[in-house]
Parts: structure tokens; C-alpha cells; sequence
């Protein structure tokens, strides 16, 4: 897998089983890990965690909002409180916590007034974005994975396809909102060039 780096997007506890929970969430973090354990070659437990050095980084994409974020119902949004701070809904599923470490972590929508779907506006405890860590590891492949695929997928794979590199979807590894919706992303990604596998 060299050349190539997996984006886990959301796979979020309340993306899961909490407040928003989506379809085939559980579904979707099992072939995950599937997918993780097949292309490094290690099972869940012996992954070594050497993101960076690593032939194969893994990158978490991860909703992290204030309580006051705008895009809650509250505050005059379309959704329901989710991936709060310091809350068990924002955390990674405890699946995929063997793999997630802080320097291929990003955060996005941290700013109480900005909503944002796609990973590409996160970044680390370092303020590196997506892209510039893809660029220091030189990576020209991107698998993705995660929630929701009508949203923050595709927002993600999008941006990823326009940055000029290869996406690959794993569909089988995906959460979504509304069946119908999931699978008008995943034409609509495929018509753009976005690789569904």
C-alpha cells in the first residue's frame, strides 16, 4: 500500500449509537477494520500505531463542536447536538481507537459558526490540514471510509479527488442518513471519477 493512506471520517460515537446515530453504522466500523487488517497485514491488536512512518497512514477525520455549534437545532441548524467536546459522542468507536493517533487526527467544525462536512477543513493539534500531511507523506492514493456518506464522505472524497489524487470508496464500510440518499452520493461520486470498490 505505498503511496496510499486511509481516511476514517466521522466514526464517531454519535454517529453510531448515539444522538445521530445512521444506518449500517456498526456495519461499517466492523468492515473497516476488516478493510485495516487485510491491507496491513496485522490484526486490531498488534497494529503498531507508526501512523507517519508507517506504510499504510490511517487519518481520522472527526466532527469536534462546541455546545453551541450552529449547526445544532438549537441554534438554528439541521441537526440534532452531536460530537460535543469532551463527550462520549464525540469520541472515536473504541474498534478504531487502536489505530487513531493525535499528529493524523483532524478536527473540523471547532468554530461555534462555521459548519464543515468536509475533512479537507480540519486539522491537527500541529494546525495541519489533511492535505499537507498527505503532501509530506507523499500520498497519491486515498481510501475512505466512515459517516455519513451523503455528507461528510462526500464532502471529503470530493475534495480529495480535486487535490488531484486517486479515491477509492469502500462501500461496504460506509454509514449513511437515508438509503435513497446514500445511493445517489455514490452515483454521483462515481460520474466525478470517485472510485466506489
Amino acid at each position: 500500500m505505498k503511496d496510499s493512506a486511509l481516511l476514517i471520517v466521522d466514526m464517531l460515537n454519535d454517529f453510531i449509537d448515539g444522538s445521530m446515530a445512521c444506518r449500517n453504522a456498526k456495519e461499517a466500523v466492523n468492515e473497516t477494520v476488516a478493510f485495516i487488517d487485510r491491507e496491513t497485514g496485522t490484526e486490531e491488536e498488534e497494529y503498531d500505531g507508526n501512523g507517519i512512518a508507517g506504510q499504510f497512514p490511517i487519518l481520522f477525520i472527526c466532527d469536534h463542536h462546541p455546545a453551541d455549534h450552529c449547526s445544532f437545532k438549537a441554534n438554528g441548524g439541521l441537526w440534532p447536538e452531536h460530537c460535543v467536546v469532551w463527550t462520549r459522542g464525540s469520541a472515536v468507536h473504541d474498534r478504531l481507537l487502536p489505530y487513531a493517533h493525535e499528529e493524523l487526527t483532524f478536527l473540523k467544525g471547532c468554530d461555534k459558526e462555521e459548519e464543515q462536512y468536509s475533512g479537507w477543513a480540519g486539522r491537527n493539534k500541529a494546525g495541519q490540514t489533511v492535505a499537507e500531511v498527505l503532501d509530506l507523506l507523499d500520498i497519491r492514493n486515498i481510501y475512505i471510509c466512515g459517516i455519513a456518506t451523503e455528507f461528510c464522505v462526500k464532502a471529503t472524497a470530493e475534495d480529495a479527488a480535486a487535490s488531484g489524487r486517486k479515491v477509492f470508496l469502500i462501500e461496504k464500510a460506509l454509514s449513511y442518513v437515508d438509503p435513497d440518499g446514500h445511493v445517489r452520493a455514490l452515483e454521483e461520486m462515481r460520474k466525478e471519477g470517485i472510485d466506489i470498490i
